[in-house]
């Protein structure tokens, strides 16, 4: 059975700030007009002037005003890869249909532009090959966030995105100008969302077509490469780089924050070990641990599925560097663990990803590019990817995902990075763990495993 259609791609601005030009304007003019916030504001009543104004503020440069105004918009029946490129946008929330809970049998897909219709058969057959072992994989047991690793990367994904203006014009810069416009479905998105939001904010968004970059959004390192590759770790996670002596850093930040004390009289207090952990004990017994914002850490996750990528990028607060999908090798993929131990399961399994990599090979042989074959992505395919976090957000990151109710391989890699945390800053990250551990309750309610107890003493004698 086919369910696709390629007219269902839509993008939807479902409100925005209410006086969205008149608070930006308003905010154009407090910083050289006399008055209170909420004069300038009442003031600020004509909308040509508030247009003109903000024409002028941006074009100079100072883009910040137009932050004060937000953006909905929900994204409807549209495709994994344009959920993918949408959520590297770090100031934008996001909230999506979950793989894990939703059924995702008989949502449909999307069909790009083939060089013929004897290639575009090739795909209709194989993408419903793969819907439907999605289906005999739930039917015969399978949890849905394992078998959501068949599903190939044209499924319709549904998801909500709110931004301020300058975050979406910087989001509509990458859509119809940047990486973005090589995507028909991603660039027509994106002329979709300019068609609504032009009339709403004139001012903002004048000209806007004109506006063309002046540098790519992409690199392209194709001509430097190893003179031989090395075979690819086989951890986990690997921390590439830190942070030198965080426990120094953080106490030094400290005292000075705290006590407005020269460096040399600090450094003179945590010469003192008892006093210098007295220091930590007290940051993490604090609701607002800014101190932990000086340390941070890169680490570089391997062999992440495109489907846990999704659960990484959610934290907001980090540098996170997500490869094109574009270049994902269609014959590296993971297994869960529960597949491997069902042998007529792990075949079908197994069979699915190199069908999947040789109609791949085969439409590529063809002459169709990376631009149309993305959409034969799986998401149990993988890519390494690297990300950069501080302290504080490895706080909310290892709360989430060390927890037993997070996905097993995001878990999984959550842990690794913790232990090798905790072996270089062990009197800092011993403080880390799922918020059982952390704030010494579950805050899951009806959905907690039970196993507080057991898990306060796992995190605490380094058994995870």
């Amino acid at each position: 059975m086919s369910f696709h259609d390629n007219c269902n791609s839509k993008a939807i601005v479902l409100g925005m700030t209410c006086d969205g030009e008149k608070i930006c304007s308003a905010a154009g003019r407090i910083s050289t007009q006399q008055g209170t916030s909420i004069e300038i504001f009442e003031k600020s009543a004509d909308s040509e002037k508030n247009s003109s104004l903000i024409k002028k503020v941006t074009r100079s440069g100072h883009n910040s005003v137009v932050e004060h105004t937000f953006f909905n918009i929900a994204f409807c029946d549209v495709t994994a890869v344009t959920e993918e490129f949408m959520i590297e946008f770090r100031l934008a929330s996001f909230t999506v249909k979950s793989r894990r809970y939703v059924d995702f049998s008989n949502v449909g897909y999307f069909v790009p532009e083939f060089k013929n219709k004897e290639n575009e058969k090739i795909y209709l057959n194989h993408v419903e090959y793969l819907f439907s072992e999605y289906q005999y994989m739930l039917d015969n047991g399978m949890a849905k966030e394992d078998a959501r690793f068949l599903l190939p990367y044209c499924y319709r994904s549904n998801f909500y995105c709110s931004l301020n203006a300058r975050e979406l014009l910087h989001v509509l810069r990458g859509m119809l100008f940047g990486r973005g416009k090589n995507f028909p479905e991603i660039y027509n998105l994106g002329k979709q969302i300019l068609e609504q939001v032009q009339p709403m904010c004139p001012g903002i968004f004048a000209d806007f077509e004109s506006k063309v970059p002046s540098k790519c959004d992409t690199m392209d390192l194709s001509d430097i490469k190893p003179e031989s590759k090395n075979k690819n770790n086989e951890e986990l996670v690997e921390l590439i780089a830190y942070t030198g002596n965080a426990k120094h850093t953080v106490c030094l930040s400290s005292l000075i924050n705290n006590l407005q004390i020269s460096n040399e009289d600090a450094e003179k207090i945590i010469e003192d070990d008892a006093k210098a952990n007295e220091i930590i004990r007290r940051i993490f017994a604090c609701s607002r641990p800014r101190e932990l914002e000086t340390i941070q850490y890169t680490f570089k996750y391997n062999r992440l599925s495109l489907a846990s990528i999704t659960h990484l990028v959610r934290h907001r607060m980090q540098g996170v560097m997500i490869p094109p999908i574009t270049s994902v090798n269609r014959r590296i993929y993971i297994t869960p663990p529960l597949v491997k131990e069902n042998a007529e399961l792990l075949e079908r399994y197994n069979n699915a990803f190199n069908r999947n990599a040789e109609v791949y090979e085969m439409l590529k042989a063809c002459g169709e590019s990376e631009e149309t074959l993305v959409y034969l992505a799986m998401s149990g395919n993988t890519l390494d990817v690297v990300t950069t976090m501080n302290a504080r957000e490895l706080m909310l990151y290892f709360r989430l995902r060390t927890c037993t109710r997070a996905q097993w391989e995001i878990r999984e890699y959550a842990c690794d990075a913790l232990r090798k945390l905790r072996k270089i800053e062990p009197e800092i990250f011993k403080n880390y763990g799922p918020s059982c551990y952390v704030e010494g309750y579950c805050p899951e309610g009806a959905l907690t495993c039970g196993k507080a107890n057991e898990m306060k003493e796992i995190f605490a004698n380094n058994k995870f």
